[in-house]
């Protein structure tokens, strides 16, 4: 394995994208987290990547939320194309110059062009499914069904008291500034940028999902290690940097 330096974690963005290729903003975001065993992780991730472990243990999230206003190269979003729920199931990464990223599992989203757009265009592992999200008073309900399959997730939290410094591990999941892709034979990096995420403590109240069992995961066999809730950030998208060397 190569020898390198793996970048710090920074709750604010390493450096700003002032030319982005997308634009978007997520919105009412729950993050619910899982330990898991950096082998199970380490065979889903992509060529020149490994898992991004804390305490010696890789993670699992499981993130809902709304995307609102999808905009390409500096354009304002289209209200209906652009604004719909989405539930990504993702692991945590580290490349072979020190980048730390996410690696998405599954992405399913309720909007087909979307969807067809992120998988032709990314490659990105994109599902067209029946989503919801609602909310009553600090109670906020995710749902999502793929369609022509029986896999399901229902998840609800109840949001708590905003976070005034959050503990490492919570910078660790949520500070993240890249996403590793395996794409078009080769992988890439992808930058992003967005202001400091503005959390809030979180309950679990329900969470009945067979999205981690799909995405190739064990299932969670124990309560999660972090439950957050933010209102949400508008996110800024750079081009696509890469390929990174193979592994191994």
């Amino acid at each position: 394995m190569p020898s390198f330096s793996v970048e710090p974690v920074t709750p604010d963005p390493p450096s700003p994208i002032r030319r982005p290729l997308l634009t978007q903003s997520w919105l009412d975001v729950a993050m619910v987290h899982w330990a898991a065993d950096p082998a199970d992780v380490a065979r889903l991730l992509p060529a020149g990547t490994r898992p991004d472990t804390f305490g010696g243990a890789a993670h699992v999230g499981l993130i809902a939320f709304r995307m609102h206003r999808v905009g390409w190269l500096g354009l304002p979003g289209i209200p209906y194309l652009g604004g719909f729920p989405e539930t990504n199931v993702r692991l945590y990464s580290v490349d072979d110059r020190g980048r730390r990223g996410v690696v998405f599992r599954s992405m399913d989203a309720s909007r087909l062009i979307p969807v067809l757009m992120g998988r032709t265009g990314f490659g990105l592992p994109y599902l067209w499914s029946r989503m919801s999200v609602r909310r009553a008073g600090d109670v906020v309900l995710y749902t999502t069904s793929r369609r022509g399959r029986r896999t399901r997730s229902r998840m609800a939290v109840r949001v708590g008291e905003p976070i005034a410094e959050p503990t490492a591990l919570e910078h660790f999941l949520t500070a993240r500034w890249g996403l590793h892709n395996a794409a078009f034979g080769r992988t890439l990096y992808l930058r992003n940028s967005h202001p400091r995420w503005p959390l809030h403590r979180a309950e679990l109240l329900k969470c009945d999902d067979d999205l981690v069992a799909a995405a190739g995961l064990p299932a969670p066999a124990s309560e999660p290690v972090s439950v957050l809730y933010s209102p949400g950030v508008p996110v800024r998208f750079g081009l696509p940097a890469g390929p990174l060397n193979a592994k191994g």
